[in-house]
């Protein structure tokens, strides 16, 4: 039970409770149905304002520049509380929230951030590392590769371009284009492989140069142009068709004019890959004299053959279609439901994000990370390599090329100044005079530079995945060579998966000695990895997921003050290696240090120890607004190992031993390495989706209630379910998927009452570890609170009092509230006598109160004088008192009456209250 309690206020601190710092009546209630909400306007910051109509208020940031639309989701936060993602208006420079439920105090604290890092506060740094120069100079050529896929074929190219008419996609008000540039090999009637691109999120509509003149609409309106992004990798496209590839870069404007969906539009952009594809099967076909010229004037497509290629969001829609390829998703959300007449033979995902961090195992791909991200900042398509460990074969090369020095934007020549039809910008914006600010030094890639190396890693790409040469491989599995067109580029590249042998996963079962054990995503800072900070996350592998923990991801973190001092990291069963030639590892050093060296040894079973080599890794050129702590490839033969008869099949301990003084280093993890690219065939996984629920809370007692989970498919599999209360505490569990297995039950206590209270929003967001996909990852429970706002009664105190005292009325909710209201007062004319006038209240108060002197005497309500008092949670009553003097004039009675209006704690509900009167006799 509750104790009621009450609370007497004074008109005096009125304005202190809502946190206004000046006159009360400085935000006044509305003034009736459609009005503007009220709002503590003073506690905003500044661009802030909360909009709309009282039975729809909106919070509301307007940026003091246009903000282009980027891949990046734009959040809004109060303090480290998400609220929500905003609606983006087509000015680009105002973002809409519905109203959530916010404390007061959280007014003050609220944030924008998009992947991490603050665009309200460009200022804010995430960290400040050592100057870059000595690493920049430190960056020695690599080796060239044994091949160089940057060189072009024998194919002449041809180029053309098609629009269908537009298609309806689930979730989005208005139909889609179906529009695409192709650029193919001519002369060859043999069927060639397909390459598909998809651009990422831009604005979509410009006119002329005019960078004020840009929108986020769709259709275009009148006198402007839609933005031919997909026209924006030409360079890549005629690369690959000069060596025998059909390439189609496909127009997702509509797409990124409504993308504001839970997934960030991944699942409509899967749908628009998939018809597009669809029609490439069919006229590849028996419908081939029905395709577009541009289709008919390339050689038939060899749709078992098909590479997708995904630029920011783009990358995250391609590898959803490569999983909706496989898995069929639930009919509701997906725009395609024909056959799959395509096979998926491998992925390039360039600056992708990765929301769901939901990557399909079975597919190869390549991930590129561009070293000067202003965008997809936090760098999360790490994710696509590092959340394939351990969730099916193995078999799947998955690597991350680090390119140092390139940009979001620039892989898209429409996307790059001097380059593009429409307006276009540097995405890298920031006051660091470092290693990503154009011609300071040899560390920013031209536009040229960057497009170059885009080019030529795809083509590596698609040499690997689709022609099966294994040749190229050297330049995509951290190999160390580099690919000689794309100079002066320093690209560094790691991978996963191709048959590689998992002798090292961090897990909280690893036994460390000489340093420390620590998580990737956690609110306790004694275990992290890094302190995170508020902005930015600064390292890729360290990108969070669900808010505030990830108890799956641990690194192995070395910190040494003397050369020697050995760290023993311990699985907690021994590993095999066996058949491996090399061990190699994925080891993070400080951004800009040089020649971080150790020695590594491995001891089996039976305490067989062989030291096996020295490892050395220079840190990555870095300056304060980078994402550049980043797991390089390492490697030592296993030749000592052979030689000391050690038992590869069960190796015990890794250890590493510092060779350098001091120092500080993460280990990813280490495997088994061996040359070559084994085969691997698309899998097809069991899926899981998960579903939105919304319950009423109901009355007294406890109920349980499920989300809904869909598992389709066949097989067995474990995933971890991420439940985030409304009070921001996540807690995890494991759900193991078996053939039978129809859904997850996802059990909430929720717990009724009769008394006015606030909705409660759980998320659910679901990810893999072993044996399944997570198409849709992210769920919503929103409890809804179903008993009516209290309204008040306002029973005089003291409502008839001689002249010199004070006025009172206690104000009583006829409930009393789980949920702050306010209640306004709103000085009226009385209905009948004189009224109180400004020289019969106290002036020091009245000054305060309204900013205004009390002569010439006049009537109160000629003020527009308003009070706002404060019912918090669990409070029978208030009280408002107003002081009265005493004055040597001889008077008749006055009076002074007030409207009460109740309003909830987030202006959401407005209710007009009872008229209190007050007399003051001479």
């Amino acid at each position: 039970m509750k104790t009621r309690k009450k609370i007497v206020v004074t008109t005096l601190t009125v304005g202190l409770l809502l946190g206004f710092a000046g006159p009360v009546h400085a935000a006044p209630p509305p003034a009736g149905p459609g009005a503007a909400a009220a709002q503590p306007a003073d506690r905003l910051p500044q661009h802030w304002t909360i909009t709309g109509s009282r039975e729809q208020p909106t919070l509301t940031w307007r940026a003091p520049a246009m903000v282009p639309m980027g891949d990046a989701t734009v959040e809004f936060y109060a303090g480290d509380r998400l609220l929500g993602q905003p609606r983006q208006t087509t000015d680009l420079r105002t973002f809409h929230l519905d109203m959530p439920p916010l404390e007061a105090a959280e007014l003050s604290k609220l944030e924008v951030r998009a992947a991490g890092r603050r665009i309200d506060a460009p200022g804010v740094a995430g960290h400040s590392p050592a100057p870059a120069s000595a690493a920049l100079r430190a960056a020695t050529a690599a080796p060239a590769a044994a091949i160089d896929p940057g060189v072009p074929g024998p194919y002449r190219t041809i180029t053309g371009e098609y629009a269908l008419d537009p298609v309806p996609l689930p979730g989005l008000a208005r139909p889609v284009e179906m529009q695409a540039v192709v650029v193919a090999p001519a002369d060859t009637p043999v069927a060639r492989p397909l390459a598909l691109f998809l651009h990422g999120r831009h604005f979509t509509c410009f006119a002329g140069a005019d960078p004020q003149r840009i929108s986020g609409d769709w259709p275009c309106p009148p006198t402007t142009d839609p933005v031919p992004s997909h026209r924006g990798y030409l360079q890549a496209q005629q690369l690959l068709a000069s060596q025998g590839y059909i390439t189609v870069s496909i127009s997702a404007n509509g797409i990124n004019a409504q993308d504001l969906l839970a997934d960030g539009g991944a699942q409509a952009r899967s749908s628009l890959v998939r018809l597009h594809l669809a029609h490439w099967a069919q006229w590849a076909g028996a419908q081939r004299s029905a395709a577009p010229e541009a289709v008919r004037a390339a050689p038939p497509a060899d749709m078992s053959k098909v590479l997708l290629v995904g630029h920011s969001r783009g990358g995250e829609g391609v590898n959803r279609a490569a999983m909706d390829s496989l898995t069929v998703p639930p009919a509701a959300q997906d725009g395609y439901r024909g056959e799959v007449g395509w096979t998926i033979r491998g992925m390039v995902l360039v600056g992708p994000t990765n929301r769901g961090h939901n990557p399909v195992p079975d597919v190869p791909s390549v991930t590129i990370l561009p070293g000067c991200d202003g965008d997809v900042a936090d760098l999360q398509g790490q994710m696509y390599v590092d959340g394939t460990r351990g969730v099916s074969r193995g078999a799947a090369l998955h690597a991350a090329l680090y390119v140092v020095g390139a940009n979001h934007n620039f892989f898209n020549t429409e996307w790059t100044p001097g380059q593009a039809t429409a307006p276009a910008f540097d995405d890298f914006v920031s006051p660091d005079r470092g290693v990503c600010t154009p011609g300071l030094g040899a560390g920013r890639l031209t536009a040229t530079q960057q497009q170059n190396v885009g080019a030529t890693y795809l083509a590596a790409a698609a040499r690997l995945f689709i022609a099966g040469d294994d040749g190229v491989r050297p330049l995509l599995d951290g190999s160390a060579v580099r690919a000689p067109s794309a100079d002066p580029a320093r690209v560094l590249s790691h991978a996963v998966g191709a048959a590689r042998e998992p002798l090292l996963l961090p897990a909280s079962s690893t036994r460390v000695t000489g340093a420390r054990l620590c998580a990737h995503v956690t609110m306790d800072l004694t275990a992290a990895c890094q302190n995170r900070g508020r902005y930015v996350s600064l390292s890729p592998h360290f990108a969070s997921f669900a808010p505030g923990t990830d108890p799956d991801r641990y690194s192995v973190m070395m910190n040494w003050s003397t050369a020697g001092q050995a760290v023993t990291v311990q699985p907690a069963t021994a590993t095999s290696i066996k058949g491996s030639t090399s061990l190699a590892m994925r080891l993070i050093v400080p951004e800009n240090s040089i020649g971080t060296s150790m020695d590594v040894a491995v001891t089996d079973t039976a305490g067989h120890r062989a030291r096996l080599g020295t490892v050395s890794v220079d840190g990555l050129p870095s300056s304060a607004f980078m994402t550049a702590l980043w797991g390089q490839e390492v490697r030592v033969p296993l030749t000592a190992a052979h030689a000391a008869g050690l038992d590869l099949d069960h190796i015990a301990t890794l250890e590493l031993i510092p060779r350098t003084p001091t120092g500080q280093a993460f280990l990813i993890d280490a495997w088994g390495w061996r040359a070559g690219t084994p085969a691997a065939p698309p899998v097809s996984l069991p899926r899981v989706d998960v579903g939105d629920l919304s319950v009423d809370e109901g009355g007294s007692g406890t109920r349980t209630v499920h989300v809904p989970v869909q598992v389709s498919g066949r097989g067995t599999g474990t995933v971890r379910l991420f439940l985030t209360d409304p009070d921001y505490r996540t807690t995890t569990t494991l759900a193991d998927i078996t053939p039978n297995t129809r859904g997850i039950e996802v059990p909430i206590t929720v717990t009724g009452n009769n008394r006015y209270g606030m909705d409660r929003r759980y998320l659910l967001n679901i990810k893999t570890l072993h044996g399944a996909v997570i198409g849709d990852y992210d769920g919503d429970l929103l409890i809804r609170d179903d008993d009516p706002m209290p309204n008040v009664t306002v029973t005089p105190a003291a409502a008839r009092v001689a002249e010199g005292s004070h006025l009172r009325w206690q104000i009583t909710p006829d409930t009393i509230p789980d949920r702050a209201i306010y209640v306004g007062l709103s000085v009226q004319a009385p209905t009948t006598g004189a009224e109180l006038s400004t020289t019969d209240v106290d002036p020091t108060w009245l000054r305060d109160l309204t900013g205004q002197d009390a002569s010439p005497s006049r009537a109160l309500s000629s003020l527009d004088m308003r009070f706002f008092l404060h019912i918090p949670p669990d409070t029978a009553s208030v009280e408002l008192t107003l002081p009265t003097i005493k004055d040597e004039q001889v008077e008749s009675e006055e009076k002074v009456q007030l409207q009460a209006t109740v309003m909830s704690s987030d202006f959401t509900t407005v209710l007009t209250g009872p008229v209190a009167t007050g007399a003051v006799t001479d």
